[in-house]
């Protein structure tokens, strides 16, 4: 019966997830990113710290693991294993951690069956915080850590000290005679079903949760599946193309970009270089590749001209069990992904690459 109900209700359940948990709005979203990134610039601190990065200067960035009570409804359960690797990794590189919002699960689970099931995971983080390594970031179904009375008790539960949790944190470097920004914030600012919004709440905890984990769902296609950007990431981006040597680094979305293009952006930008060049062996390969990845009837986007300023650190829940996340290190920003399919353990892939100092120049 549940496979049937699958194959029946699969699709709209997940169209009804998508529906009801975004609905970005272009002004909102502007006027939000705004409005923190001059805060934290104003105000460091209040909202949101800035730090300094130097060459020497290690930074991993995660979002979205939507921990939870390791039920079917729990997305977070398949990827546990491949964090936990990253997290080890990372903490022995002395990288410092940032945490871009979504960790925890609050919309569909109580605080208490979190903590419960997520002990090893909180052990993991706590390494970072021992070091003074660990940024803190709420996104839309973590607002908790923001607005609850008792967040600082549960925080002090968890990781053995009330540690400060940010709404924004900005990287700040010098390159030449510039200052490159990197503007880091979870993305759900300006989102009217997702800001806190009660009735996409309801949504998920009443409705959504209880078919996830009945019908056993996870709506997170793999990470290198994602199509064209989404409208909220496109509304990111044109936020950050406004700005002047600014960078932006988002989750929520869990739709992993970088420099502004998502893989299969990436794939047809190729492809056009190919066709120029008349390199038969790339455009077969790239073809088979658009195969994989394009329904029957889908065009090609249009690309104009774009600045390569905008990120996104995709999600660590993805329903392959992968995990996606943004690294900079040694002037280089790059897309990562943790995977064990390859090899049967947890394995470090390199997906994207590029240097900070081009990413100064391009914005």
């Amino acid at each position: 019966m549940r496979k049937f109900l699958q194959r029946l209700m699969g699709d709209w359940v997940i169209r009804m997830s998508n529906r009801f948990g975004s609905r970005p709005d272009a002004a909102r979203i502007h006027d939000a990113l705004t409005k923190l990134f001059n805060t934290i610039q104003e105000e460091p601190g209040k909202r949101g710290l800035i730090l300094e990065m130097t060459r020497e200067h290690k930074y991993i960035i995660f979002s979205d693991q939507h921990k939870g009570a390791r039920d079917f409804a729990d997305d977070f359960s398949l990827s546990e294993k491949n964090y936990l690797s990253a997290l080890k990794h990372y903490n022995a590189a002395g990288f410092h951690y940032v945490n871009l919002g979504d960790s925890e699960e609050l919309w569909e689970n109580l605080m208490e069956s979190v903590i419960k099931h997520n002990k090893e995971t909180f052990e993991h983080e706590k390494w970072f915080i021992n070091r003074n390594a660990f940024t803190k970031i709420f996104g839309n179904h973590d607002l908790y850590w923001d607005n609850d009375p008792l967040a600082g008790f549960n925080l002090n539960r968890i990781y053995g000290k009330k540690i400060p949790v940010y709404e924004g944190l900005i990287l700040k470097s010098q390159i030449g005679d510039n200052i490159l920004c990197i503007f880091l914030t979870h993305g759900h600012q300006g989102d009217l079903q997702s800001d806190g919004n009660w009735f996409s709440k309801w949504f998920v905890s009443t409705i959504w949760a209880p078919l996830q984990s009945y019908l056993q769902i996870n709506p997170n296609t793999p990470a290198y599946d994602n199509q064209l950007k989404t409208v909220h990431n496109s509304l990111m981006y044109s936020w950050q193309a406004a700005q002047h040597h600014t960078a932006l680094i988002t989750g929520h979305t869990h739709q992993p970009v970088f420099a502004s293009l998502t893989h299969l952006e990436r794939i047809y930008l190729k492809l056009k270089a190919a066709t120029t060049d008349n390199d038969q062996a790339s455009i077969k390969t790239l073809n088979e590749e658009l195969k994989k990845r394009v329904k029957e009837g889908d065009k090609a986007p249009e690309f104009k001209a774009y600045s390569p300023g905008y990120f996104n650190s995709g999600c660590c829940c993805f329903s392959d069990g992968d995990i996606t996340g943004i690294e900079i290190e040694s002037g280089l920003i790059r897309l990562i992904k943790w995977s064990f399919h390859k090899t049967g353990s947890p394995e470090r892939i390199l997906l994207e690459e590029m240097k900070l100092e081009d990413l100064m120049e391009a914005t």
